[in-house]
């Protein structure tokens, strides 16, 4: 199981990606409001891309059909 690498990908791409490194405030409040509007975006991108991925709803109705 490598989950620290799979941590150190993650923590990279908030980096990279998202501007999780590029705070410069003083407040505890504003780096807290910084950190979550980061981690929610990248939950987002995470699903966006996982619903992209063949097989992610494995019970779900087709379209039209009965549930």
């Amino acid at each position: 199981m490598k989950i620290r690498w799979w941590i150190e990908q993650g923590y990279q791409q908030l980096k990279d990606e998202l501007g999780l490194d590029h705070y410069e405030g003083r407040t505890w409040r504003g780096w807290h409001h910084h950190v979550t509007l980061t981690m929610i975006a990248f939950a987002f991108l995470v699903l966006e891309m996982r619903q992209g991925q063949k097989n992610f709803w494995t019970d779900y109705a087709p379209a039209g059909g009965a549930a």
